[in-house]
């Protein structure tokens, strides 16, 4: 649902860009929009990089580390357009994808993957099965608060799966949501500005000898 409705909303925001003009006046315009667009993607993204951890509650007790991301270079950051994967093995790069789905609404996307992912990794069957239910209540169950976009069979499917939950669940789910955004999301996220931006080399400083 949420996805769908981005989709009208992308649409209906292209036309609207094009007929801004071609003036100086509107270039000016553009340019300005283009850095408060720049500008609000690296607050969303130190929101992210300050709040993102593994699906689940966090540690108590032990003071724990606070996780610490170091902005990639340029040549780190392009390795992200050789594949999808290549993006979600950053942790940078996984938190700057987040932000970016998030502004595209669709970031249930992402986060249903993630806890795939570390549901996968769970050994006790008392917490596989609860957290089965979890992402099932979370992600799958019709109206759920963060619903992604799969057909009913594979939701029925699911359904049935979690009575007797195993670390395949949501093997067909988490492929199809992978899929879709490999196919959409991660193209656009890599013609973003944000994007080009991190790709950007510094502009080398050169100084001229003093004449003597």
């Amino acid at each position: 649902m949420q996805s769908a409705m981005f989709l009208t909303v992308h649409h209906d925001c292209g036309p609207m860009d094009k007929s801004a003009g071609t003036g100086p006046k509107s270039e000016e315009k553009r340019e300005k929009m283009k850095r408060t667009l720049l500008k609000d993607w690296k607050t969303r993204l130190s929101y992210f990089l300050q709040n993102s951890s593994s699906p689940g509650k966090p540690k108590t007790g032990k003071k724990s580390k606070p996780q610490t991301f170091i902005k990639p270079s340029p040549e780190e950051a392009q390795l992200w357009a050789e594949a999808f994967d290549e993006l979600l093995a950053s942790k940078y790069g996984l938190a700057a994808f987040r932000a970016f789905l998030k502004s595209e609404f669709c970031e249930e996307n992402i986060e249903f993957w993630l806890a795939c992912e570390d549901f996968k990794k769970t050994k006790s069957p008392q917490k596989l099965s609860s957290k089965a239910r979890k992402i099932y209540t979370d992600f799958i169950e019709k109206e759920a608060p963060k619903e992604i976009n799969i057909d009913f069979q594979t939701k029925t499917l699911i359904a049935q799966n979690i009575q007797e939950a195993t670390s395949g669940c949501f093997t067909t789910a988490q492929k199809r949501v992978y899929s879709l955004m490999e196919n959409n999301s991660y193209p656009r996220f890599l013609e973003s500005e944000f994007y080009q931006d991190l790709c950007r080399k510094p502009p080398q400083i050169t100084t001229e000898p003093h004449a003597t």
